[in-house]
C-alpha cells in the first residue's frame, strides 16, 4: 500500500526529534544472572539462554521498574521462587499508565524544542504504543500536560508492534503533504520490560534478552517552512510479506503480553525485502544512509548482507541495539536521532539520501525514502524562496 504519492513526496520534513529513557539502567550481565538463577533446574533452557544473551547484540537497556534491580529471589518479574506469582496483566497495566505518560511527555517536549515549535502550533498528535493501553488514552493526557489545543486532531496507533513508529511517520507525512499548514506531533512510548516473565520458554527468553523501555517523538511539518534542516520524507509504502502471519505474534496473557518471535524472520527478509526496496527506489541505486529498525541482531545482519552494506551504514542501528535494546515502535527515531547527530558532528554540508525500514507483526514491512537536509541548505532554500524565485 503506497502511503504518499510521488507527487507529494518531499513536501514533509522531520523538523525535530526527542527521546527519553526511564531511570533504571540494566546491564545485560545482571539480567542474565537473574535468568540463570531462575533456570538452575532446567539446564536445556539455560544453555539456550546463554546462547541468545551472548548473540543478541545488547549490552545496556533501561526499565521503568525498579523491581528489576532487586536480587533474583526478590524480583517478581523474573523470580526464582516458584511459589511467588508473577505480576498480573492488570498490575502491569497500572505500571504502564503511571510510567508511560511522563516518559512520553519528556520525549514530546524535546521534539518540540528541537523543532522550534510551540504547543499551540501543533495541529495533529499521533500516539503509538503496543505495550499498554488505558482510557482516556495517552493522547488525551498528553494534550493537557503539553498544553496542546483541545481541538487538536488525535490519531492513536495501538498494538501494532515495532513497525508502528515508521507507520506513524508516514501517516504524519501524508497529513502534511495534503495540508502544508499542518504540524504533526508523533509520540511513541513502549514499556517492554513490564512484560518479561519467569519462564524458560524460547519465546520468553527472546524477550528477556533484548527488549527495553523508552519513548521517542518527532515533529513533522512542511519542508518549505524550515530553517533548521532535518529529514525530508520521500516515497514509502507498507507491505504484508507472504506466508508469514505466524512469525511474530503478540497476545494478551494473564501475566502480561505474550510474545512469539520466529527465528525465521531474518530468512524471510532475505527472501522478500530485495523486491520491496527495488520498488521503493524505482530501480535506482542504493542510498548511502540506512535507518534500520534493530528488531534484533539477526534482522540487521540480514539487511546488511542482502544489500552489501558496510558497517558504517548499519552502525546507527547496531549502536541503538547495543545501548538501549529493542524499544519496539520507539526505536527507529532513536536511530534517526543518532544518524542526525553524527552527520551534524561531521559537518555534512550536502544532502544525503536514505532508506528507513521497520518490521512488525503481519509480517509487516514499512519502507520510506528520506533525505538528510543540513541546516545551511535549508536556510539557503528559504532565502531563495523569499527572494521570489
Amino acid at each position: 500500500m503506497t502511503m504518499v504519492s510521488e507527487l507529494d513526496a518531499g513536501k514533509a520534513l522531520i523538523q525535530g526529534i526527542g527521546t527519553a529513557l526511564p531511570p533504571y539502567r540494566l546491564c545485560q550481565d545482571d539480567v542474565f544472572a537473574k535468568i540463570e538463577a531462575s533456570l538452575r533446574e532446567d539446564p536445556h533452557a539455560l544453555r539456550w539462554a546463554k546462547r541468545i544473551f551472548k548473540q543478541c547484540g545488547v549490552q545496556i537497556r533501561y526499565t521503568c521498574e525498579e523491581d528489576f534491580l532487586k536480587p533474583a529471589d526478590q524480583c517478581t518479574y523474573l523470580s526464582t521462587d516458584k511459589q511467588q506469582a508473577a505480576p498480573s496483566t492488570s498490575r502491569r497495566m497500572e505500571v504502564y499508565r503511571r510510567e508511560s505518560v511522563p516518559l512520553a511527555e519528556r520525549a514530546a517536549e524535546e521534539a518540540m524544542r528541537d523543532a522550534g515549535t510551540e504547543a499551540p502550533g501543533i495541529t495533529h498528535i499521533l500516539t503509538v504504543s503496543c505495550t499498554g493501553q488505558f482510557l482516556p488514552g495517552l493522547d488525551t493526557v498528553l494534550i493537557h500536560r503539553l498544553g496542546l489545543s483541545p481541538r487538536i486532531q488525535r490519531i492513536p496507533l495501538t498494538f501494532q508492534g515495532c513497525a508502528a513508529g515508521l507507520r506513524a511517520i508516514q501517516l504524519a507525512q501524508g497529513i502534511v503533504s495534503s495540508d502544508p499548514g499542518a504540524k504533526v506531533l508523533v509520540v511513541c512510548v513502549e514499556l517492554c520490560t513490564i512484560h518479561l516473565q519467569p519462564s524458560g520458554s524460547r519465546e520468553a527468553l527472546f524477550g528477556a534478552s533484548f527488549f527495553g523501555d523508552g519513548a521517542s517523538a518527532c515533529v513533522v511539518g512542511s519542508s518549505h517552512a524550515n530553517l533548521q534542516g532535518g529529514f525530508r520524507l520521500g516515497g514509502g509504502h507498507s507491505v504484508l510479506l507472504p506466508d508469514s502471519a505466524d512469525e511474530m505474534i503478540w497476545e494478551v496473557g494473564d501475566t502480561g503480553f505474550d510474545l512469539f518471535l520466529s527465528p525465521n524472520i531474518p530468512k524471510l527478509l532475505r527472501a522478500f525485502l530485495q523486491d520491496e526496496v527495488d520498488r521503493l527506489l524505482g530501480g535506482g541505486p542504493l542510498p548511502p544512509l540506512w535507518a534500520i529498525h534493530p528488531g534484533g541482531r539477526g534482522i540487521v545482519d540480514a539487511v546488511q548482507d542482502l544489500f552489501a552494506l558496510d558497517d558504517s551504514q548499519t552502525g546507527f542501528s547496531r549502536n541503538v541495539l547495543r545501548d538501549f535494546g529493542n524499544l519496539s515502535s520507539a526505536t527507529l527515531l532513536f536511530v534517526l536521532k543518532g544518524m542526525r547527530e553524527h552527520l551534524r558532528k561531521e559537518k555534512e554540508e550536502s544532502e544525503r539520501s536514505g532508506v528507513a525500514l521497520a518490521f512488525g507483526p503481519g509480517l509487516t514491512a514499512e519502507l520510506l525514502r528520506f533525505t538528510y537536509v543540513p541546516t545551511g541548505i535549508a536556510e539557503r532554500q528559504m532565502s531563495y524562496e523569499y527572494a521570489g524565485h
